[in-house]
């Protein structure tokens, strides 16, 4: 029986405490992976098309960038007050509804007759997709309890991680297959034959539960929390262009917009209203602050390596999109066997098995690193691959245990908007990573006669140090876990302070 709970009460899931569980669960749970791989997947695949596409619609290297970073920034601006929604109104509804707007956006972007089109259809798609990813991490607290909860979750993270290390090499699967001048339609197509499935699954599978207490959208919170993240990325998706120089102001610009939001929703909690982003998930929730603030230093390193691992092979060693992303596919099949395996660990071994995963990705990727600077260039991507492998493996056991270790304490009523939160540091990170890491590539490149070994290895080293600063917070945090008992993982805290928080809330 849940803590706090009295027999017959609604739980914060809900269910009645005593009932069983779900039995469609699982099959449910594979319907949301289907439409969270889609959607995360979105963020990368479509890079490999762009010059077909720029070639084909006649279109600006400024108005292509719009194609990706539109998408980026309004995935990033739509997560925390979609999954506040989700949480009021119900996450199957929010579910549902913003995968049927994927899927249509995904058709219209594949027939766009001009960039314009297909700039605002991109915008529409980003839209959708934030308004879904927060409901997959709150529909699986909702679903699973205890280990289960951990599988589950094991098996989201293996989606974040293989989404986004896989993009490349699907966008030139499909454009090797799709060949000729509309080819690149197919990138958006593959989405509405998948979602559809994925909308026909979910309406049939996904828990039917009455949404929680219903209440006034904080406005003013969404505004300043919109303002604040629109400040810090646009400068971000705009680097190619020259925003980072041109749009510097709006980084404090952006820091104090969010630092106003914190201090109106501590307001907004303090005098008992309902607000976009409880503060206690912050202050009160064990392991909340440390696992975001972990997830957004990785992926500043994550996100930004695989655009520079692409420059290299495509760029340097003259490689075809799909041969470039074979060369990385070591990486996402470790992440993948991986994270499922860790999904089971995590239960066990708690904020210690993320601090393995971080060595992990650290060693590998500063091998591979090191083998692209060394290694001849005609057999350096195989001596790469076992590195690559160990790095995947490595970051297999980072993004789903950090997942499960962010938000097992988190009260489900406010799941949405915590997961939400979550992957706003994602996305943020990313942009980071995928904005400086080129930069630093081409700079590089540059300043040394154009030596590409020199200017991956250079880069996915600046990379790693993100990931260092993620190992470095994992640390202090699997420190404090253990406490003066000596504790290893969650376990060790049952019935303590983070199951009291959980029920209080």
């Amino acid at each position: 029986m849940k803590r706090g709970a009295r027999a017959g009460e609604p739980a914060q899931d809900g269910r009645r405490t005593g009932e069983r569980p779900d039995p469609n669960r699982w099959r449910a749970l594979w319907a949301t992976l289907v439409a969270g791989f889609m959607s995360l997947l979105d963020v990368t695949i479509v890079a490999v098309a762009l010059p077909s596409l720029q070639r084909d619609l006649g279109a600006s290297a400024a108005s292509v960038q719009w194609v990706v970073s539109g998408y980026a920034l309004a995935f990033a601006l739509a997560l925390v007050t979609a999954g506040r929604i989700g949480d009021a109104v119900g996450r199957r509804r929010v579910f549902l509804w913003a995968l049927a707007a994927f899927v249509v956006c995904s058709a219209v972007a594949g027939a766009a007759p001009s960039i314009m089109w297909l700039v605002v259809a991109r915008l529409a798609q980003g839209v959708a997709a934030g308004c879904l990813a927060p409901q997959n991490s709150a529909l699986i607290q909702q679903m699973f309890e205890g280990e289960e909860r951990g599988r589950a979750f094991g098996l989201f993270g293996a989606t974040v991680g293989i989404s986004s290390a896989v993009g490349p090499v699907t966008g030139g699967l499909i454009l090797a297959l799709a060949d000729g001048a509309d080819g690149w339609r197919w990138i958006f197509y593959v989405n509405v034959p998948v979602g559809a499935l994925a909308l026909l699954l979910g309406s049939r599978l996904l828990p039917r539960v009455a949404p929680g207490r219903r209440g006034h959208l904080d406005l003013p919170g969404v505004a300043l929390l919109g303002a604040g993240v629109l400040a810090l990325m646009l400068p971000l998706v705009l680097a190619e262009a020259d925003g980072i120089r041109r749009l510097w102001w709006l980084f404090p610009a952006g820091l104090a917009l969010l630092a106003a939001f914190a201090r109106w929703e501590r307001r907004v909690a303090a005098r008992g209203g309902e607000p976009l982003l409880d503060p206690r998930l912050l202050t009160e929730t064990p392991g909340y602050a440390a696992g975001a603030g972990i997830a957004t230093l990785y992926f500043v390193g994550f996100s930004g390596v695989w655009l520079v691992f692409a420059l290299f092979f495509q760029n340097g060693l003259d490689y075809s999109p799909l041969r470039s992303g074979l060369s990385v596919t070591p990486f996402a099949v470790g992440s993948a066997a991986a994270a499922v395996v860790a999904g089971r660990l995590v239960e066990r071994l708690g904020r210690l098995l993320t601090v393995l995963g971080l060595t992990g990705v650290v060693v590998g990727l500063g091998a591979a690193a090191l083998i692209l600077k060394f290694v001849p260039p005609g057999t350096a991507v195989w001596w790469a691959a076992p590195a690559l492998f160990v790095g995947g493996i490595g970051s297999g056991c980072v993004i789903s245990p950090n997942v499960t270790m962010t938000l097992r304490d988190v009260p489900v009523r406010m799941a949405g908007a915590a997961g939400g939160a979550l992957q706003t540091g994602q996305r943020l990170g990313g942009a980071v990573g995928t904005a400086a890491l080129p930069g630093l590539f081409y700079l590089v490149l540059g300043a040394n006669g154009h030596d590409y070994r020199t200017a991956v290895a250079v880069s996915v080293g600046t990379g790693i140090l993100a990931m260092l600063a993620a190992l470095a917070a994992a640390v202090l945090d699997w420190r404090r876990d253990r406490g003066p008992n000596g504790g290893t993982g969650p376990a060790d805290r049952a019935g303590g302070h983070s199951h009291t928080h959980a029920s209080r809330c």
